[in-house]
């Protein structure tokens, strides 16, 4: 009786683990190569989609609206 409580939380466990590796990899918040891109945030284009999930937003008709540093 206790199989799918322990199927629900390992699934759980693994779809945390999941997205916190996501996260890890793909946020331009998160930078690990310190030498060759200290600031990945800064060549992040407009319509680059780094969030899993976004309503109502079309990422493609973004135009820039920062300088170039």
């Amino acid at each position: 009786q206790l199989i799918p409580l322990f199927v629900i939380i390992g699934a759980g466990g693994v779809g945390a683990s999941l997205y916190l590796l996501r996260l890890a990899m793909f946020n331009p918040d998160v930078s690990w190569d310190k030498k060759n891109n200290p600031e990945p945030w800064n060549k992040m284009a407009p319509n680059d989609q780094y969030k899993l999930f976004s309503v109502n937003m079309d990422y493609s008709r973004l135009k820039k609206d920062r300088p170039d540093f």
